[in-house]
C-alpha cells in the first residue's frame, strides 16, 4: 500500500503516554493487531506501535503521578517555531517548546485557548504515520470543547482551518467539520464538539481524541472490555456516517472506534 500523503495542518501523527507499557502494547495487540517497535535511549524509549510493518503511532511510557495516561493528536506544521507564535498570539499556550527530534523532524506542544492539549509535527526523516483510514489505524480526529465558535476561531489562526456544518435529524444536531485551507468539504479530517452534545466526553474537560477504523465496532468494543478496557459511550449509528464507539483503555486513555460508510473509508 502507498504511504499516506499529509498537508499541513491535519494530523500527521498520533501518540500515546500510559503508565504501563507492556499492558498498553498487549491492549492495543489484542485490540488492532498492532506491534511494538522499542524505542532506545537515544530517543528516550519513545517506541512505535506497527501495523503490518507500517507506523500506526507512538508510545512512551509516562509515569501516572506526571501525567494521566491519553492519546495525543499531532498537526503537520511547516515550521513549528512561527506555529508557536501563531499559538501564542491566539490565545494559547507553549507547554513543549519546539524540539529536534534528531534526524526525524521537529515537534513542539501546545494547549489551545480552551485547554485542550495538541501538537504539532514538522516532518524531516519521518513523515508521519505510515498507515491510516485502513482497519486498526486511524481515520478521524474530535475536539471536545466548551463551545465550538471560539475553537474554530482559535484553530484557524494558527492553521487556516476552514469549517462546514452538517446537519443531523432533519437539522436537530448540527456537527461542525474541520478542513485544511484552500481546501474543500471533501478534506474534513475532523470535528469540533461542544460539550452540552457530547455530556460523557465533557468530563474530562477540553482534548482531542482519535478515531480508529475497525471492521465490526460491536465486536471491537466487547474485545476492549475482555482486554480490561471499558465503553465510555455505546455503540451507535450516525446515518451517512457510520457506526462508532467511544471506548477507553485499562489505563484510562480515551480513543474511539468507527465503521465508516464507504464514502468516508478513504
Amino acid at each position: 500500500m502507498p504511504s499516506p500523503r499529509f498537508v499541513d495542518g491535519i494530523p500527521n501523527w498520533i501518540d500515546l503516554g500510559t503508565p504501563d507499557l507492556d499492558g498498553a502494547t498487549a491492549f492495543y495487540h489484542g485490540l488492532f493487531g498492532w506491534d511494538l517497535v522499542p524505542g532506545g535511549p537515544e530517543i528516550g524509549g519513545y517506541g512505535m506501535y506497527t501495523l503490518g510493518g507500517r507506523t500506526a503511532a507512538g508510545v512512551m511510557t509516562v509515569p501516572a503521578e506526571q501525567s494521566k495516561s491519553a492519546w495525543s493528536v499531532f498537526f503537520q506544521s511547516p515550521d513549528a517555531s512561527a506555529t508557536a507564535k501563531k499559538v501564542e498570539r491566539a490565545g494559547g499556550t507553549v507547554l513543549l517548546e519546539p524540539m529536534d527530534v534528531m534526524e526525524f523532524g521537529r515537534m513542539a506542544g501546545f494547549k489551545d485557548n480552551a485547554g485542550a492539549y495538541f501538537g504539532v509535527w514538522q516532518p524531516k526523516e519521518n513523515p508521519g504515520l505510515g498507515v491510516i483510514h485502513e482497519p486498526g489505524s486511524f481515520l478521524w480526529a474530535e475536539l471536545y470543547t466548551p463551545a465550538v465558535p471560539p475553537a474554530a476561531a482559535f484553530f484557524n489562526k494558527v492553521f487556516g482551518w476552514q469549517t462546514d456544518e452538517m446537519g443531523f435529524g432533519g437539522g436537530a444536531y448540527t456537527y461542525t467539520t474541520v478542513r485544511p485551507a484552500n481546501a474543500g468539504p471533501d478534506s474534513a479530517f475532523g470535528g469540533l464538539v461542544p460539550f452540552k452534545d457530547s455530556p460523557t466526553e465533557a468530563v474530562a474537560g477540553p482534548h482531542w481524541l482519535p478515531y480508529f477504523t475497525v471492521d465490526d465496532v460491536d465486536a471491537t468494543a466487547a474485545e476492549a472490555k475482555r482486554l480490561g478496557g471499558k465503553e465510555t459511550l455505546a455503540a451507535m449509528d450516525v446515518p451517512e456516517v457510520g457506526r462508532m464507539a467511544n471506548l477507553a483503555d485499562p489505563y484510562g486513555a480515551a480513543f474511539a472506534v468507527i465503521k465508516p460508510e464507504p464514502r468516508q473509508a478513504g
